[in-house]
């Protein structure tokens, strides 16, 4: 599905990979190895050098607008331009009855944008970024902010849909989601992007 090849950026050494519609990344690394570069490199939210395709077409055969349209981002720290929170969506209703599969209330939608906590509004940017149907979708620590609660439920809905085919690149520095969440896990230390060792596969459940 998602195809990158020799991809690179100040920060980011060349990386090549595959990932295929249904599948999880789990991306791991220190603060500042460049785990947030790649996931805007792959969004073509910053200049980038290499080749990505999706479904075998080329970024540049994309406006930017479209390409994120089918290649969501999810960043740690989600904007929001409106007070009203309704602004934010396609589609608000709709959206509206999935709040209680992420143990939102309807009560979110009285209250501005600025008096959201900062767990409530990760799980609505979540929610922003699905009613988008990506085909794949570049997670920067979603369940940062949340607690035991809520991160199950933000897995639970995850998981679903990438058993209907969505893919996945889940940054986290959670070993333990790692090893629930992935299909292949990687890590980015100084910009290099690796496979997970034997050892650090092993010790991702203890």
């Amino acid at each position: 599905m998602l195809c990158v090849d020799h991809l690179s950026r100040p920060g980011l050494e060349p990386t090549s990979f595959e990932l295929d519609g249904g599948t999880c990344m789990a991306l791991s690394g220190p603060s500042g190895a460049g785990k947030t570069l790649l996931l805007r490199a792959l969004a073509d939210l910053d200049p980038a050098e290499g080749e990505i395709r999706l479904e075998g077409k080329a970024r540049e055969q994309m406006s930017g607008p479209e390409w994120r349209r089918r290649v969501g981002y999810l960043a740690a720290e989600p904007g929001w331009w409106s007070e009203r929170l309704e602004d934010h969506f396609l589609d608000w209703p709709i959206v509206a009855a999935q709040l209680g599969r992420l143990k939102l209330t309807p009560a979110v939608a009285e209250r501005p944008v600025s008096r959201l906590s900062t767990g409530e509004r990760q799980r609505l940017a979540l929610l922003r970024a699905l009613e988008r149907a990506p085909r794949v979708l570049l997670l920067d620590e979603p369940t940062g902010p949340l607690d035991e609660e809520a991160t199950a439920a933000v897995e639970a809905l995850l998981r679903e849909k990438l058993e209907n085919g969505l893919a996945l690149i889940w940054v986290t520095h959670d070993r333990r989601q790692a090893a629930r969440v992935a299909t292949t896990q990687l890590r980015i230390e100084a910009g290099q992007l690796r496979p997970l060792t034997d050892d650090e596969l092993a010790r991702q459940t203890r």
